[in-house]
């Protein structure tokens, strides 16, 4: 009985150092391009087959470095994106901001044709937006904040909204969408996924998000073991709202524990397609 009970608890450590080790050195950095094609209405043609790549919660400087963060720009940048979008959360808190000089440069050689546009995160908050805004505008984005930029190509526009973040911001739709014609073409960057909620009301047609991070450690058949406020209801990948459409990305680095199990950090490349009503993924 003793030998029994021995080699259980044997065995129990045995997975809990596995698990560890797997969770925190390997899965963490096992980036996954994930591919994913969206119906959008009232898509203009010449948008047709644009390729966003969204990236999200890079929380730079909690167990993620430079050199993490440049493998993560090199593969975005094979991916030759139309445009870029990040959708909050650069730093991790205030004790990370020591990091943003040796990630100007990186943000810098993410390359893009239609720009580079960011959002803030309930992290940015915690670390200092000044420190943040600064940062990615030195690195090349335009930051969103309760505001629209138009992309024009070929004649055609589409519009890109960027919202203050939900959890520690002061978001205002109204003034965010402001000029805005009601039958545009109109893409909102928000941190928080769950705001979709209201955002299904508003006069868009795609949500990109991320703060959830999956729930960092799913478990199969189950799920996320632990999700976050505003980030509850749409974890990860895509949902449907008649015309409205959200995709969560699990995002880049992690907060709390530097660990992931089941739930790979994400780079996402979405296509637009026009007047379709099937949506495929390509694994």
């Amino acid at each position: 009985m003793d030998t029994m009970f021995g080699l259980l608890i044997s065995g129990i450590l045995a997975c809990v150092v596995c698990f560890g080790i797997y969770s925190s050195i390997i899965e963490r950095f096992w980036f996954r391009i994930q591919h994913v094609r969206i119906p959008i209405v009232r898509l203009p043609k010449p948008f047709s087959q644009f390729r966003i790549v969204l990236i999200s919660d890079i929380h730079m400087g909690f167990f993620f470095s430079q050199k993490h963060f440049r493998s993560v720009v090199e593969e975005i940048n094979k991916l030759h994106p139309d445009m870029i979008c990040f959708a909050g959360d650069l730093l991790d808190s205030d004790s990370c901001v020591a990091s943003m000089g040796s990630t100007i440069p990186l943000l810098r050689k993410l390359a893009a044709p239609y720009g580079k546009f960011a959002i803030l995160g309930n992290h940015d908050y915690r670390a200092g937006i000044q420190h943040v805004v600064s940062g990615l505008e030195k690195g090349g984005f335009r930051v969103l904040i309760n505001e629209h930029t138009v992309i024009q190509k070929d004649a055609e526009v589409m519009f890109i909204v960027g919202l203050d973040d939900i959890l520690k911001g002061k978001p205002n739709p109204e003034q965010a969408f402001e000029g805005i014609p009601e039958d545009a073409c109109t893409l909102l960057l928000v941190h928080e996924p769950d705001f979709a909620d209201v955002s299904k009301k508003l006069p868009i047609q795609l949500q990109l998000s991320g703060h959830s991070h999956g729930g960092q450690v799913r478990i199969p058949f189950i799920g996320p073991i632990v999700t976050t406020k505003f980030g509850r209801k749409y974890v990860s990948n895509l949902y449907h709202f008649d015309s409205f459409k959200l995709y969560t990305s699990r995002g880049i680095g992690t907060t709390g524990l530097p660990v992931r199990f089941c739930c790979r950090p994400e780079i996402t490349v979405i296509t637009l397609e026009q007047n379709s009503e099937i949506v495929t993924y390509i694994k």
